[in-house]
């Protein structure tokens, strides 16, 4: 069964970094809109703070299963909710460097240049730094780039055991920072704090609404002040459809409750995340676009970047008595140093290590034996831990790309630079054994031989549909418009060149601000 809507000025696929942000951007131009994410609003409930259901049931994350280059299933860590990835993420938004946007030389290759530089971008990081409540302070990180105004809100505060460990990095010479995060906290009035700074915070819902994530700061704002603004929850879009010429997007086929619906609009904005917006243009090839829609370049879906990512913990004598851990970042090594002038990446701590977290962070192989370990003393070795994340950029290949055969999503990907990736654990490794009250251990997130971050992982997803200003070269022009088709957009993490050594969540949510202020000017 079928049936066929009325008309929109505006329709936006998915409420993520991308499709939340640029749908509030766009909703006080009173054109009407209509958003289609596929999921629900994530359930309110006990389970949200659960590292047993988190963790180790991955309850957030989605049943489907992609597929690796050697053709073997995989469950992608990846959740389909009101807000996208960005309920579950750790809500770190940092800004690329002002080089990330220049041609850079790896150790592994090169880095190209973006058609736009971090002039063109600041002004609407500070508007998303604004619009998600980030938490920093100036002046710490000798990486920083210039800003055209201060952080909107203070640094989160180092609890006394996390200050202890800053206060030991600062002690060999190196620049510790305060991590920007996307939080409702008020440390100066608590009791009016939304924010209770809880041990559950990195990778988990926040039960109270206090992360400052796509759904809670952008979508339901939006939807409860604008009346032209329509969102259709547990609608799946399945394919784009074209005019006889192929220029313009007609229809947009969206299966709800087991039937099919038409949808029409005048522009068209697909904000999937770069593995399923690829997907999505890929599945919808017609007569005029063969390869898929948007793919006369043949560049959807290729160069798809997700980071060389490793989860590291060091192990003190001492129990670890913060509750909120995730504060401390790390960019001194970002560049290189002398004996290796290549960039090496950005080293972030994670949220707390909970005993019910080991055993799922554990390999297929050891986990069995790992959950044979006493709760107890998973206990007592998870409270003496500090959580450390290290991200290494990853270079844009074209055989790294997104297929899709039939209706299965394949990610084809093999790691690269990954010398600097190991040059970066080693060094932090040193780092953390070398600062006063130094760990006495430093081991991979669950006691095994380090290995890095696994395919599933998708957080940090990015490339697929590259923009520029070469049709030959790039799927999307300037303003993320696609070359082939008039009235097709996609804003969301696809459009990157580029990977750079920062998360990408800020950047995502700064160009969809970016393209929104351009198409609200076009909508007049």
């Amino acid at each position: 069964m079928t049936s066929i809507t009325e008309h929109y000025d505006i329709i936006i696929i998915g409420t993520g970094a991308g499709g939340g942000t640029l749908a509030h951007r766009l909703a006080p131009t009173g054109k009407r809109i209509l958003v289609l994410e596929r999921g629900d609003f994530l359930p309110r409930e006990k389970a949200n703070w659960s590292p047993q259901e988190v963790y180790q049931k991955h309850r957030y994350h989605t049943d489907e299963e992609w597929y690796d280059k050697e053709g073997k299933a995989f469950k992608p860590q990846t959740g389909y909710w009101v807000g996208g990835n960005t309920k579950l993420y750790g809500a770190a938004l940092v800004r690329l460097r002002e080089r990330d946007f220049e041609k850079v030389i790896h150790k592994d290759g090169i880095s190209p240049e973006w058609p736009l530089k971090y002039p063109d971008f600041e002004p609407y990081y500070t508007q998303a730094e604004k619009l998600y409540d980030v938490h920093g302070k100036e002046g710490e990180d000798p990486t920083e780039p210039p800003r055209s105004e201060p952080y909107p809100y203070p640094p989160v505060s180092h609890e006394p055991d996390m200050q202890s460990v800053v206060d030991g990095i600062r002690e060999l010479g190196y620049y510790p920072f305060h991590l920007p995060l996307a939080l409702k906290l008020n440390e100066s009035d608590r009791t009016n704090s939304p924010c209770i700074r809880c041990d559950t915070f990195d990778g988990y819902p926040c039960l109270v609404h206090a992360k400052a994530d796509a759904d809670v700061n952008a979508i339901r704002p939006t939807r409860e002040k604008y009346s032209n603004f329509t969102l259709l929850t547990n609608a799946k879009v399945l394919r784009l459809h074209t005019s006889e010429s192929g220029r313009e997007v007609t229809k947009v086929e969206t299966e709800i409750a087991e039937k099919k619906h038409w949808f029409t609009g005048n522009i068209v904005v697909v904000a999937c995340g770069s593995v399923n917006s690829a997907a999505l243009l890929l599945r919808s090839a017609n007569d005029k676009h063969p390869n898929g829609l948007a793919n006369s370049s043949d560049q959807v879906g290729r160069n798809f970047m997700r980071q060389l990512e490793t989860a590291i913990v060091s192990i003190h004598l001492e129990v670890n008595q913060a509750n909120f851990q995730k504060t401390i970042a790390l960019n001194d090594f970002y560049w290189g140093e002398p004996d290796f002038p290549y960039p090496m990446g950005m080293v972030q701590n994670t949220g707390n290590v909970l005993a019910d977290m080991i055993p799922a962070e554990a390999p297929p192989l050891m986990a069995p034996l790992i959950k044979l370990i006493p709760h107890y003393e998973r206990h007592l070795l998870a409270e003496r831990s500090v959580g450390w994340w290290l991200q290494t950029e990853d270079l844009p290949d074209p055989n790294n790309r997104i297929r899709v055969v039939g209706e299965k999503i394949h990610v084809d990907y093999t790691s690269n630079n990954i010398e600097a990736s190991d040059r970066l654990i080693h060094r932090w490794t040193s780092v953390l054994k070398s600062i006063p009250h130094s760990a006495q251990h430093v081991l991979p997130f669950s006691i095994y031989p380090r290995t890095h971050i696994p395919e599933q992982a998708v957080a940090h997803q990015c490339g697929s549909c590259r923009f520029g200003t070469d049709p030959k070269t790039s799927v999307l022009d300037l303003n993320c418009r696609t070359h082939d088709v008039d009235n097709l957009y996609v804003v969301d993490s696809s459009f990157f060149p580029s990977n750079s050594g920062v998360n990408p969540t800020l950047t995502i949510m700064a160009n969809a601000l970016r393209v929104g202020e351009l198409l609200a000017a076009e909508l007049r």
